[in-house]
């Protein structure tokens, strides 16, 4: 049995959502989702890293305090009480994209040298990075930064349809619309770093 990043959340729906975007940033792991301690311990899987649901590790404390070091602690705003304790923190509610980021800053500083031995350079239904063009490229950069189209195109010196085109191209190619998987994209193949979202 190879090594697990497990989500510990009563709410099957975050759980769900964070287990598909941990699975494109890290498609070497396997990444479960469990709604209880109970239900992990029970599987006896070797685990990685911890992601868990401020409540799981309010009642589980003990538990998680031995491997602090790879648990991330998924909050609904306020994150002081965990941060104070040596946990590290996910806002839940915030967006698909700043999840992203600090999922990325996490890796960051658990891994300051940028090597981990199962996150890749590239998503995994992508082939290389040349996928896309210089152009989409340079409009992906600005998208993930949070551009609209309109300051894109004045940007980029384009036509807003110009813009809207290379998105849909960019789309297309990363087979997401969403945001949050972009940048995951774009983060792991430099077209922007990580201080530039």
């Amino acid at each position: 049995m190879h090594p697990q990043m497990a989500i510990v959340c009563e709410n099957t729906l975050s759980a769900m959502a964070l287990r598909s975007l941990l699975s494109d940033m890290v498609p070497g792991i396997d990444v479960v989702c469990y709604k209880s301690v109970d239900e992990l311990l029970a599987d006896g899987a070797p685990i990685a890293h911890y992601f868990v649901s401020a409540a799981v590790l309010f009642h589980h404390a003990e538990f998680f305090k031995p491997y602090m070091r790879r648990t991330i602690v998924l909050t609904e705003g306020e994150a002081s009480p965990f941060v104070q304790s040596g946990f590290r923190t996910i806002d839940v509610t915030a967006t698909e994209q700043h999840i992203v980021r600090a999922i990325m800053e996490i890796h960051r500083a658990g891994h300051p040298s940028g090597h981990h031995p199962h996150i890749h350079t590239q998503q995994p239904n992508v082939e290389d990075k040349t996928v896309l063009s210089t152009r989409e490229r340079e409009v992906l950069a600005r998208v993930v930064k949070g551009y609209i189209n309109k300051e894109i195109a004045q940007e980029l010196n384009i036509s807003l349809a110009t813009v809207i085109f290379h998105r849909n191209n960019i789309s297309e190619k990363l087979k997401t619309r969403s945001i949050g998987r972009m940048t995951i994209y774009a983060i792991l193949n430099n077209i922007v770093q990580l201080t530039d979202i």
